[in-house]
C-alpha cells in the first residue's frame, strides 16, 4: 500500500475520532459502525465550519464529496449540508514554469507560440486546476484552464481510500446499506474522473450552448478546440462579472425579472426536454455581461437525465406550481426506493403542509430549491429514497434561488412554472413525436396493422365453425398426478408394513414347527418383510424426494 493511502485512511480515522460521537454521526445513522470504547469523550456537536476546514485539509476528492453530499438533507443535518454548499477548494497556485510545460506537453506547441499574450497570474486556482487570461494570434481574447500536475493520481488515491470505507459501511451498517454507499460512491467516483476530462467539458460546453441558442439573454463561452486537450481547455473570454459582485446601482439599471425568468426557463428546457443540465450554477460561475446577458461558466459538472426521470420531473414541477400536495406525494413515492420501514401516512401529511407553506413564497425569500431540499429531507425520514437526479435538481434549483435573490428577489418561480406549464409540455410532446422511439412505435403500429385483417378472418372463422377453445393451464395437471399417485403408494406401502407388523406380534404367540433364530418361522418372516420395507420408504424420502 501506498504511503499516500496510508496517511490518507490515517486522516480519515482521525476525522472518524473526532466527528464520531457528534451529533453529525448519529443523526447520519453511523455510530453504530463506530466502537464504543475507542469514543469516550463526546466531544458534543461540532461547528459546521470546522468540518469544512477538515474536508479541505484532506483532499480534493474530499472536498468534492463534501459538494455532493450538500444536496443531501436526507443524510446530514440541514446547518451541515448548507455549509457544504458553500465549500469552495481555492488553494494556492502552482508555478508558471509547470503551466508552459503542461501546456506544450498537451497542445505540442508553446505558450508563446500559441498566444500573443498570456498572464502568468492566474485568475483562480483550485484544487483541480486554476486559470489564466490570455490573447491569441488573432487578437481573440480567451481564458485557458490548466489542469493541476499530478492531481488525477492524487484523485485516484483518495478515490481509494473512499471507496473501501463505503464497501465497509454498506455491508456492515444499517445505514450504509440504507444510503446504498457503493452505489453512491460510484456515481461520486464517476462523475469526479469525468471533471477531471477537460475534453468532455469542451463536449458539454458545445451542447448547452445548443441547446440554449434560442434564449437571446443567455451565454455559453465557445471552446477553442485546437488549442484544448485532456488537460487543458481554452475558451473564449466572456466580459463581465460575478453576479454576486454587482453594485446597487448596476441591478437599478437591470431588468433583473426578465433575466432571471429566461434563466429559469432555460433550465426547465435543460431539466425536461433536453435532459442535459449545468448542475452547478452557484454564483460564482454565473456572470453577468456587459451587454446585460448572463453568462454560464465551468461546465465540468453535468448531469444527464433519462426520459422516465424527465416525465418525472416534469409532474414535479406541475405540481409543485398547482400546489397541489396529494398528488406530488404520490409521485415521490413512486420515484422512490422503499427501506425497511416507511411511514406513507406521516410522509403524505409532511408533504403537503410543506407545499401550502410555501405556496406564495418568492425568490427573495431563497425557498424554491430549499423546498426540494425539504422533500428529499422528508422522504428520507419516513423510509423513501430519492434517486440521485432529484439531489442534482435541487442543487440546481438552490443555486438559482442565489442568483435570483441578487438580481430579482420578488421573482416567483412557482408563478412561472405555471406561466411556462403549456409550452414545457408543447416542446416535450413534439420533441417524443420526433424522437426515434416514435418512429420505432410507427414502424411496429404499420405491421400490427398490416397483420390486423387476416388474425381477424382467422378469429371470426373458428368462431364460426365451433373451433374456439380456450387453454388454460393452471398447473401441470402430470406432475399433480404422479404427486398423488407417490402419496398413495406410500400409504398404502405404510399400511402393509403395518399389518405385516401386527401379523408378526400375533404369530409369535402361536406355536408352530417351522422356526427361525429360535422363534415361530412366519412371525419371523413378516417382521422381516415389514423391516425392509420400512427401510426402503425411509431411503426413497431421504435421498430421492424433494
Amino acid at each position: 500500500m501506498k504511503m499516500k493511502t496510508v496517511n490518507q485512511y490515517k486522516k480519515l480515522a482521525q476525522l472518524f475520532y473526532k466527528y464520531g460521537t457528534s451529533n453529525l454521526v448519529k443523526n447520519a445513522g453511523l455510530s453504530d459502525s463506530l466502537e464504543d470504547e475507542d469514543y469516550k469523550e463526546d466531544p458534543g456537536d461540532v461547528p459546521p465550519e470546522e468540518l469544512l476546514d477538515d474536508l479541505v485539509d484532506m483532499g480534493p476528492a474530499f472536498i468534492k464529496l463534501g459538494q455532493l453530499l450538500s444536496t443531501r438533507p436526507d443524510l446530514l443535518p440541514r446547518r451541515y449540508t448548507e455549509a457544504l454548499s458553500e465549500l469552495q477548494d481555492n488553494v494556492p497556485p502552482f508555478d508558471y514554469a509547470e503551466v508552459e510545460r503542461i501546456f506544450q506537453e498537451e497542445i505540442g506547441v508553446r505558450i508563446s507560440k500559441a498566444f500573443d499574450s498570456f498572464d502568468e497570474k492566474p485568475l483562480a486556482s483550485a484544487s483541480l486546476g486554476q486559470v489564466h487570461n490570455a490573447v491569441m494570434r488573432d487578437g481573440t481574447q480567451v481564458v485557458v484552464k490548466i489542469q493541476r500536475p499530478g492531481i488525477r493520481q492524487q484523485i485516484l488515491d483518495e478515490l481509494e481510500v473512499l471507496e473501501s470505507v463505503a464497501s465497509f459501511l454498506d455491508k456492515n451498517t444499517a445505514a450504509g446499506k440504507r444510503i446504498s454507499a457503493q452505489e453512491l460512491m460510484e456515481y461520486f467516483k464517476r462523475t469526479l474522473l469525468r471533471e477531471l476530462d477537460y475534453t468532455k467539458e469542451a463536449m458539454h460546453m458545445r451542447i448547452l450552448k445548443e441547446n440554449l441558442k434560442r434564449f437571446e439573454k443567455l451565454v455559453v463561452p465557445a471552446p477553442i478546440d485546437d488549442l484544448s486537450s485532456r488537460h487543458v481547455l481554452t475558451m473564449k473570454y466572456v466580459k463581465g462579472e460575478n453576479i454576486s459582485g454587482i453594485s446597487p446601482l448596476r441591478k437599478m439599471e437591470l431588468d433583473g425579472s426578465a433575466l432571471v425568468e429566461e434563466l429559469f426557463k432555460a433550465y426547465l428546457q435543460q431539466v425536461v426536454i433536453d435532459g442535459f443540465m449545468h448542475a452547478d450554477p452557484h454564483p460564482g460561475n454565473i456572470h453577468l455581461t456587459d451587454d446585460d446577458r448572463i453568462a454560464l461558466l465551468d461546465l465540468g459538472m453535468v448531469a444527464y437525465f433519462g426520459q422516465e426521470l424527465r416525465e418525472d420531473f416534469l409532474k414535479l414541477l406541475l405540481y409543485l406550481g398547482e400546489a397541489n400536495g396529494d398528488k406530488l406525494a404520490k409521485l415521490l413515492k413512486e420515484m422512490s426506493r422503499e427501506l425497511d420501514e416507511v411511514n406513507p401516512g406521516n410522509f403524505q401529511k409532511e408533504i403537503s403542509l410543506l407545499v401550502q407553506e410555501n405556496q406564495y413564497i418568492t425568490m427573495g425569500n431563497l425557498q424554491t430549491g430549499k423546498l426540494v431540499f425539504e422533500l428529499i429531507r422528508v422522504a428520507g425520514d419516513n423510509g423513501y429514497v430519492l434517486p440521485v437526479g432529484m439531489s442534482l435538481l435541487a442543487k440546481a434549483l438552490f443555486n438559482l434561488d442565489q442568483v435570483g435573490a441578487v438580481i430579482a428577489p420578488e421573482f416567483d418561480p412557482q408563478k412561472a412554472i405555471r406561466k411556462n406549464v403549456t409550452e414545457i409540455m408543447r416542446k416535450y410532446v413534439s420533441q417524443n413525436l420526433l424522437s426515434y422511439n416514435f418512429f420505432t412505435s410507427a414502424v411496429e403500429s404499420k405491421e400490427f396493422l398490416e397483420m390486423l385483417p387476416e388474425r381477424m378472418n382467422k378469429l371470426f372463422g373458428h368462431l364460426a365453425e365451433n373451433e374456439w377453445e380456450v387453454k388454460v393451464k393452471a398447473i401441470d395437471e402430470k406432475q399433480f398426478t404422479r404427486g398423488i399417485q407417490k402419496v398413495a403408494n406410500r400409504i398404502t406401502m405404510g399400511l402393509i408394513i403395518a399389518a405385516l407388523l401386527i401379523s408378526a406380534s400375533m404369530l409369535m404367540q402361536i406355536p408352530s414347527g417351522f422356526m427361525m433364530f429360535g422363534y415361530p418361522g412366519l412371525a419371523i418372516t413378516a417382521f422381516i418383510i415389514a423391516v425392509a420395507g420400512a427401510v426402503m420408504i425411509a431411503f426413497q424420502v431421504w435421498f430421492r424426494d424433494e
